[in-house]
């Protein structure tokens, strides 16, 4: 008796609730998605949840308006940009962190990671009165440098992890064959650590592609796609928004998968090594 009530079928309380807790939270994150794309397919001409008809004219109206548009191509603009800018400046740092031996690496590395803890309008506030006295508020370059500052924290700490997973006698081995220093980054080290670098990258570009305080402060008249749509929703709900937000989310998903296939890569590269 004692064997059965000890055995893989008890009742454990605690592990139901955290069950339902689970289930409670991923309902809660995901419930919005099954509402605004329904929306997006209706043919009213407001909100209307759920769909009485259904149309494709908000993704006409979203594909035959320049502003959308314009502020679409402004977005994957700043966002390519910064996901340039913030993966070389982040794999530098990650390799000076994880390779070098200096005084205070562990205070570098913090300050590389403390956009992740400052509040974002702290941020877009010292960007604004920053880049308005060098004239760039409202220029492009204004906008990727401040998402740059975001963006290089999930950069750092996806290479960093890379890096330390790394097999740094395979590059001892190239240079003793005679390999130099960029040979032996680019035909070694580089192929195993490349998807800690893409996923990184995609961080980046997730980072600026969707961040709105920062646009508020640095946009000026031509706004970004996040800012386009908060104009929309302040100051007339126009359904067009619900289709703009349901191709984010295939977007968004498309993403998530390359990510998911980039991490499986990496875990395999380390029970390679």
């Amino acid at each position: 008796m004692m064997g059965s009530a000890t055995g893989r079928h008890r009742f454990l309380p605690g592990k139901w609730v955290f069950y339902f807790l689970c289930a409670s939270i991923f309902t809660f994150l995901v419930l919005p998605v099954f509402v605004i794309i329904p929306i997006s397919f209706s043919a009213a001409k407001f909100l209307q949840f759920p769909p009485r008809s259904f149309s494709l004219q908000w993704y006409a109206d979203y594909f035959g308006s320049r502003n959308w548009i314009y502020a679409t191509i402004k977005s994957f603009q700043v966002g390519i940009l910064t996901m340039i800018v913030a993966t070389v400046l982040g794999t530098l740092a990650s390799f000076a962190i994880v390779r070098g031996d200096f005084r205070g690496k562990r205070l570098v590395y913090g300050l590389l990671l403390s956009p992740l803890i400052i509040p974002v309008i702290i941020t877009s506030v010292a960007a604004y009165y920053f880049f308005a006295r060098l004239h760039l508020v409202g220029t492009v370059w204004a906008l990727v440098l401040a998402h740059t500052a975001l963006a290089i924290p999930f950069v750092v700490v996806n290479v960093t992890a890379t890096l330390q997973g790394f097999d740094i006698t395979l590059e001892r081995a190239a240079l003793s064959l005679g390999a130099n220093r960029l040979v032996t980054f680019i035909k070694v080290t580089f192929p195993l650590i490349w998807p800690g670098i893409v996923s990184g990258s995609l961080f980046a570009f997730i980072t600026s592609f969707d961040e709105v305080v920062v646009a508020m402060f640095l946009c000026g008249s031509k706004p970004t796609l996040p800012k386009q749509m908060w104009d929309g929703i302040r100051i007339a709900i126009n359904p067009t928004i619900s289709a703009v937000a349901s191709l984010l989310i295939a977007f968004s998903v498309l993403l998530l998968l390359s990510l998911h296939f980039l991490t499986r890569r990496t875990e395999r590269i380390r029970g390679a090594g």
